[in-house]
């Protein structure tokens, strides 16, 4: 695999490139207006020359006091033919210059740069002396040509060691601002699923640290993502923990009725052989466990449904009376259990909330039911209905032992029993106040225990305005 160059030296190069194109265009632009102000120094030296030239043309019919190096000549343009003058002071490529002369007409003045052979180039002026006469000069360019050769040489030298300093020290400048990234990079790579503590996180300098205010951010970004995985990591260690103990639980529940079905089921044939008369009572055992693990699994799939987010909660909603509910629910406990003396307070006016009175009844009955099934004949229980602006609470006391302060903490856990075996004597499951907390938080509401000795209430409070989840 072909190795990638690091980002602090793909930066240098790239700042290395934009600053040649830099170099580039400002050298151009130096040599070109370079060149420009020495032609036209040029062009206003030939200027002045000539005039000198044609002042002593005038007066004494000869040239003189041209620059050395130069050429200059006088010619007569007649009839389209340009002949010179004076002819001692011609080049050895002279038709450029007559060309010249002729393109000069009236007051008009030409210029032009040609190249002549044995020469080299030239810069030539032609100007008018008189009617017919034409002066026509040639300045050498060598100097001009050198000057800025010589600069485009200077140029090219100081933008080259400026460009390899630019880059070498760009180069240490970036890694240095780049180091508190590196860090990060080592960090991540040093970081596995068990490894997510404190000391996997990186200090946040204070301002003025190394890489400034963006590093900074980014690294509180960078240990606010390790928290967020190390939360989750936790989260998801918990909930397949609660998933296998839940499986577990739920088949140890289920193998119970079932054996007991096969065993009832093996009884039942043998008493259709052998025992007819025992048929019928064999056959209400089957019923008694069959109803038992229905009801088991009722519980079950409607905790899956309320704990999935992928399903709508099996809430139908409708405008109720919760006073009402709870009568109803209190005529029927006291019918099933008339070992426990149960006191009812509402209010005398209706307690109207949003709720399913379906499954609000079944929060009700198991708190109840719990009441009764782990405290003693004979013990109080108590329900009561309050209602406020922003919610309804509902309330069931009971005057019994009540609940261990080390079981209180798991008491709304699935299949957890204060008393497993006095429990399960007594038919239940552990999953009455699951179900209970879950309908509870479906509704948006909240439901706590409070219990010592001689005192448990179990409180649910309602909010008017249900928050879904």
């Amino acid at each position: 695999m072909k190795r990638r160059l690091r980002l602090g030296t793909r930066l240098a190069l790239g700042l290395g490139a934009l600053a040649l194109a830099v170099f580039a265009v400002v050298g151009t632009v130096m040599a070109t207006s370079m060149h420009g102000y020495l032609s036209q120094r040029l062009d206003a030296q030939m200027e002045l020359t000539q005039t000198s030239l044609k002042k002593d043309y005038a007066k004494n019919g000869t040239l003189k006091g041209a620059a050395y190096g130069w050429y200059s000549v006088v010619y007569e343009v007649r009839d389209g033919v340009a002949r010179p003058v004076n002819r001692d002071d011609l080049p050895a490529d002279a038709e450029d210059m007559a060309e010249v002369a002729l393109e000069v007409t009236g007051a008009r003045t030409v210029y032009r740069t040609d190249h002549l052979r044995g020469d080299g180039t030239y810069r030539l002026r032609g100007c008018p002396v008189s009617d017919g006469v034409v002066l026509v000069s040639a300045a050498p360019m060598d100097d001009i040509t050198w000057t800025v050769r010589r600069l485009v040489v200077v140029e090219v030298a100081t933008f080259l060691l400026a460009l390899v300093a630019f880059v070498v020290i760009g180069r240490a400048v970036l890694r240095r601002g780049l180091r508190p990234l590196s860090d990060m990079a080592r960090t991540a790579h040093d970081i596995t699923s068990h490894d997510l503590t404190d000391s996997a996180r990186l200090p946040v300098r204070a301002e003025g640290g190394d890489g400034g205010v963006e590093v900074e951010e980014l690294r509180s970004a960078f240990n606010t993502m390790l928290e967020h995985i190390d939360s989750s990591l936790a989260a998801r260690t918990a909930a397949e923990q609660r998933l296998r103990r839940f499986i577990a639980d739920a088949s140890h529940e289920l193998r119970t009725p079932l054996t007991s079905i096969r065993g009832y089921a093996d009884l039942f044939r043998y008493a259709a052989a052998n025992a007819p008369e025992e048929r019928e009572a064999h056959l209400e055992k089957l019923r008694s466990e069959a109803s038992r693990m229905s009801v088991l699994l009722d519980d079950l799939l409607l905790l899956a449904r309320l704990d999935s987010a992928e399903l709508e909660t099996p809430l139908r909603l409708t405008d109720g009376d919760v006073a009402a509910l709870a009568r109803e629910a209190a005529d029927a406990f006291r019918a099933a259990r008339p070992t426990h003396p149960l006191a009812l307070t509402v209010p005398d006016r209706p307690v109207r909330l949003a709720f399913d009175p379906l499954r609000l009844r079944q929060v009700v009955d198991n708190l109840l039911t719990n009441a009764a099934v782990h405290t003693p004949a004979g013990t109080a229980v108590a329900l009561s209905v309050a209602e406020s602006a922003d919610a309804v609470v509902l309330a069931v006391a009971d005057t019994g032992p009540g609940i261990p302060p080390p079981d209180q903490a798991r008491i709304f856990d699935r299949f957890y029993r204060v008393d497993d075996s006095r429990t399960r004597g007594r038919g239940g499951s552990g999953l009455g106040l699951a179900v209970a907390h879950s309908l509870v938080a479906a509704h948006g509401g909240t439901v706590e225990l409070a219990s010592r000795p001689g005192s448990t209430v179990f409180t649910v409070n309602l909010p008017r305005h249900r928050h879904d989840r």
